[in-house]
């Protein structure tokens, strides 16, 4: 198993190479965080994400730091402890100096990204927008891309800004911050499902229905397994069954779609 080879190299290793390593093994943490969370595995995450909060901080890199910082919000969100996520954030923020590399840039702002989805979820709409607005300039000074395992860049803010309007609850200020939007092929599968699983919520709250139907079909095409385990994609699921009995509009194609994810 990589992560136990890593493991040895750690403790085998001194100096450069043994921080080298113990950054790659951060990110081999983060990795299985991903497969163990998204399956609900809550307290394998939780181990996972403190391990990777230990090997990050012995590879003396600011940046894996950050990483870790911004994967450890999943426990979190897992424990609607939502205070203490955005004061972490809010350290990991002020430790980087956001001008310094692209790399640097990009830690800065996927850290103020998810501090913005954080304040967001709170009920802080203030604080959702500066950190929204800070993550913008930050993505002015880097390319689109995955750094240290996140995703950054104008596009993946855009995202964000809608996840931001729908955890305020403002189905129409998300309907607009989408408005005919697209998000490009190179982001990952699961962010642009995400985007319009987020969308189809705020389509539905403000009565596009068809609208809502059509974006669950495309966060389906884009990453199947990840919308069919979406528990709000089960939600809206289920409203979107319940309105079609209710009204004689039916959707083409819903009853057999919703059956199989």
């Amino acid at each position: 198993m990589l992560a136990e080879e890593l493991v040895r190299a750690v403790h085998a290793s001194t100096g450069h190479d043994r921080e080298r390593a113990a950054g790659q093994l951060a990110l081999a943490y983060r990795a299985a965080d991903g497969v163990a969370f998204k399956y609900g595995y809550v307290d394998l995450s939780a181990r996972l994400i403190e391990l990777m909060r230990w090997a990050a901080d012995q590879s003396g890199d600011e940046l894996v730091v950050a990483a870790a910082a911004y994967v450890r919000t999943e426990i979190f969100f897992a424990d609607r402890n939502l205070g203490p996520a955005l004061k972490a954030l809010e350290a990991a923020e002020a430790r980087i100096q956001s001008t310094a590399t692209s790399d640097s840039a990009a830690a800065y702002g996927s850290l103020h990204m998810r501090a913005a989805v954080v304040a967001a979820r709170s009920g802080k709409p203030g604080a959702a927008r500066d950190h929204l607005r800070e993550a913008k300039e930050a993505a002015g000074l880097v390319r689109e891309g995955v750094y240290h395992g996140t995703a950054f860049g104008r596009s993946s803010v855009r995202i964000h800004e809608v996840a931001v309007a729908v955890e305020l609850g403002d189905g129409d200020a998300a309907v607009r911050a989408a408005g005919n939007w697209e998000p490009p092929l190179q982001l990952p599968a699961e962010r642009r499902s995400h985007y319009y699983i987020d969308l189809a919520r705020a389509q539905l709250w403000t009565g596009r229905r068809q609208e809502a139907f059509t974006s669950l079909q495309h966060a389906r095409r884009i990453a199947p397994q990840h919308t069919r385990e979406h528990p709000q994609v089960r939600e809206m699921l289920t409203t979107l069954l319940r309105l079609q009995r209710a009204s004689r509009d039916s959707l083409p194609g819903f009853a057999s779609w919703a059956r199989v994810i």
